[in-house]
């Protein structure tokens, strides 16, 4: 019961640190966005984008019934901070095929911490890139 009692403080703890950190708002801007276009259906959420992270993590979930997700989502997504492109510092999940994949693109931290970020997915085929924008603070 006590271990139990001291989790919870600790989450508790851990939720006010980030709220301090991004602002009190970020609950809603940091939730998942969806975009469907051609068929195709990506959902970014961020995960960690904490400053004392070792790497940023978005999870992307792609669907699909009617093309092939051959898409390289380490060389097709970017993070733009402040004017500043940034890549990816790697992709764990599903390889490129399929109907259905889902995986964490990292990238390396921003200092200081921005006040807002976009990540950006140029999918093959598609004029423009698909953009998922957050606020932090």
């Amino acid at each position: 019961m006590r271990r139990s009692r001291l989790k919870q403080l600790a989450t508790v703890g851990v939720a006010f640190a980030l709220a301090a950190q991004f602002g009190l708002a970020s609950a809603r801007e940091l939730a998942e966005q969806t975009s469907h276009e051609r068929g195709v259906t990506v959902r970014v959420k961020p995960v960690d984008l904490a400053p004392a992270a070792k790497a940023w993590k978005f999870e992307v979930v792609l669907e699909t019934h009617s093309v092939d997700l051959s898409d390289d989502l380490a060389r097709a997504a970017t993070l733009a901070v402040a004017g500043t492109q940034h890549a990816p510092i790697g992709w764990d999940g599903d390889p490129p095929g399929g109907h259905h994949r889902k995986g964490v693109l990292r990238f390396a931290p921003v200092a200081p911490a921005p006040e807002a970020l976009e990540l950006r997915i140029q999918r093959p085929g598609e004029g423009a890139p698909r953009s998922f924008r957050w606020t932090l603070k």
